[in-house]
């Protein structure tokens, strides 16, 4: 499975989190299987997204459009978001 993970701050998570579930389709159609949100417990609008992804292509792809791009500026995305592709090489504690 590839992995797409992306910190970033928001203005507001309240105004973020509506603008991020309408964006859903777009992700699925575009290879997402979903993923998990995370905060930090100092900042409630600093945020770490966990993306599953169909492919590091598609991944890639997704992460480099024009389209995300804007529905991250609508959403009150802060400064230049923090991503990084990876591959799961191991599961552990379960």
């Amino acid at each position: 499975m590839v992995y797409l993970l992306v910190s970033h701050k928001v203005k507001d998570y309240a105004k973020w989190k509506p603008a991020f579930d309408e964006h859903g389709d777009f992700r699925k159609a575009n290879g997402s299987k979903g993923g998990r949100i995370f905060r930090s417990t100092e900042d409630p609008n600093r945020l770490t997204v966990l993306f599953e992804w169909e492919s590091a292509d598609k991944a890639r792809e997704f992460a480099q459009s024009p389209e995300l791009r804007a529905a991250m500026e609508e959403a009150g995305v802060i400064g230049q978001p923090d991503a990084s592709f990876l591959e799961e090489i191991e599961s552990f504690g379960k």
